[in-house]
């Protein structure tokens, strides 16, 4: 006898509930798949993070500038390799819900510091020829449309020194940072803004410092070194690697993981309690079919299994659709426009949601499949 087409004919026998119990478990693991991709865009950036840069912010909040003075003193320290700056500018693009990150850094320094972010040659040697040159991400760059040589206006909170807020680039360049890196950004000359911001928003000053350390073991005792540096000084200092500086800001929405990973644990706790009840009814029903079978000659072993096989069919269908599913939307691309950037979503998150849909089938199946093997034939065949 084939067992598969017994299989097949047993878990159609209720075709509304098994319809049902199919679309549970596609939906749950549709769920997983999306959540894992949204935990992914928060924590990639975090991995990614060097722990041999530092971040030298404000004391009070990294709002507040930095003197500009400071680079040369942090220099000095042993053990710096190369420190650079970062300012935030604010820019939006023609309307105010076009907002992404802009950046004023000084590009050689930056881009040397980051050897994840690739940006060609000579559209490095463009960038530092033009003042009003701007590299942009190739995710922001396919959002807007933009190509090199595009020159664009953006709207900022620092005003010209002629009184308008709005500051102008050229795209000479087009970066591509590896896995976890944010292509949503664009970088523009610090020397730029300082040299045409008003002189009361901030001349001379800059938003942090980023520092490459020679080696990552000694970031704790070179941080408090910096930080005691300018202690009692009109600008006191906090300094974290870039690690825990990244994964504390985004924290303050919330662990986003914790979260992600609490709400797939009731998800699948209800799908493992559905599919139980699914075949605890299937298996109840067939009583005495169950009973002939053993009459037959079929095995408690094998009746074990024939319980097993429906429990796991009806998981791998419905899981595998869920989880094709999420591939199918994650592979389309950012729905955001560059908001979830990266959204990608993992081959190792792949490979655990295959091991919990096996997880599921197998223990959803198991209590009703041991029931079905130690089913005593007379007694089976007197309740029917």
């Amino acid at each position: 006898m084939k067992y598969l087409p017994l299989v097949w004919r047993n878990l159609w026998r209720r075709k509304i509930r098994t319809t049902f119990t199919l679309l549970s478990i596609f939906v749950a693991f549709l769920l997983f798949g999306l959540l894992m991709t949204i935990r992914t865009t928060f924590s990639l950036g975090v991995d990614i993070a060097g722990l041999d840069r530092l971040m030298v912010i404000h004391k009070i909040s990294i709002i507040l500038p930095l003197p500009s003075s400071y680079q040369q003193q942090l220099k000095s320290v042993p053990g710096v390799e190369v420190v650079t700056h970062n300012t935030w500018f604010g820019g939006v693009y023609q309307d105010p819900t076009n907002f992404f990150s802009t950046i004023a850094v000084e590009p050689e320094p930056y881009f040397g510091m980051y050897p994840e972010v690739h940006l060609p040659p000579e559209q490095m040697k463009a960038w530092l020829a033009d003042r009003q040159g701007a590299v942009v991400g190739v995710d922001l760059a396919k959002r807007f449309g933009w190509k090199l040589g595009d020159r664009i206006p953006l709207k900022s909170f620092f005003r010209t020194k002629s009184g308008s807020d709005i500051w102008e680039f050229n795209i000479v360049g087009i970066y591509q940072g590896d896995v976890g890196f944010d292509n949503t950004q664009l970088f523009f000359r610090y020397d730029y803004l300082d040299e045409n911001r008003q002189a009361n928003q901030g001349a001379g000053t800059v938003g942090w410092y980023v520092v490459k350390i020679k080696d990552g073991s000694q970031s704790k005792q070179i941080a408090t070194v910096f930080d005691d540096m300018f202690a009692n000084s009109q600008a006191e200092t906090k300094t974290t690697t870039e690690k825990g500086f990244i994964d504390g800001f985004a924290k303050q929405v919330g662990d986003i993981g914790a979260i992600m990973i609490a709400i797939l644990g009731a998800v699948l706790f209800t799908i493992l309690l559905v599919v139980g009840n699914t075949m605890a009814q299937a298996v109840r029903e067939r009583t005495n079919e169950l009973a002939v079978l053993k009459t037959l000659g079929f095995s408690n072993a094998k009746v074990l299994t024939l319980v097993l096989v429906e429990s796991l069919f009806i998981a791998v269908v419905g899981g595998g659709l869920g989880l094709a599913a999420a591939w199918a939307i994650v592979s389309r691309g950012d729905p955001t426009n560059g908001l979830l950037s990266p959204f990608v979503l993992p081959r190792v998150d792949i490979a655990i949601g295959i091991g919990l849909i096996a997880a599921v089938g197998f223990a959803a199946g198991l209590l009703p499949a041991a029931g079905a093997m130690r089913l005593r034939i007379t007694d089976a065949l007197r309740k029917a």
